[in-house]
């Protein structure tokens, strides 16, 4: 008989405890056992950014951790970044920009921008691509993704000048 552990986890805002295995992967968590399928596993090996979520607020690779280590801690994933279903900036210009052709990284390629605009609300284009350098997209340039990150922190910057 596998031992299963008690973790209590907050996920997208809403308190979790539940039991899991010790090897049980995060990725496999979110998505198997809670229904949170935006999480995507691409390479299993924390390269391509596709499972990327929130963990206490900083970017981190699902693929790479186990269920276990999310024990009194706070998860986001790219479900609990929209407030009631509505598109967010982010989401938005994405679309308008036409920054996602199949969709499979587009999850993962809006937690990790999501992430550089809280850290760097006011990127500059530099800042942009070396952020999204932690997401791959095998479907599209990036010039689309750049464009839509940037215009969002363009926002940002104009709405700091506005409240100066």
């Amino acid at each position: 008989m596998i031992r299963r552990c008690k973790i209590e986890v907050t996920v997208n805002g809403q308190k979790i405890s539940t039991e899991v295995e010790p090897r049980r992967l995060l990725s496999d968590f979110l998505r198997e056992d809670l229904g949170l399928t935006g999480t995507h596993v691409g390479c299993e090996h924390g390269v391509c950014g596709a499972c990327t979520i929130l963990f206490d607020g900083e970017a981190a690779r699902s693929c790479l951790m186990f269920a276990v280590q999310i024990n009194r801690h706070e998860i986001d994933t790219i479900e609990g970044l929209s407030d009631r279903g509505a598109l967010t900036d982010l989401q938005a210009s994405f679309t308008k920009h036409h920054a996602l052709q199949c969709g499979f990284c587009t999850p993962g390629m809006l937690v990790v921008a999501y992430d550089l605009l809280r850290s760097h609300p006011a990127a500059n284009i530099q800042d942009v691509k070396e952020g999204m350098s932690a997401a791959i997209c095998r479907c599209t340039g990036y010039w689309n993704i750049i464009r839509a990150v940037l215009e969002v922190a363009a926002q940002a910057r104009s709405d700091e000048a506005h409240r100066q």
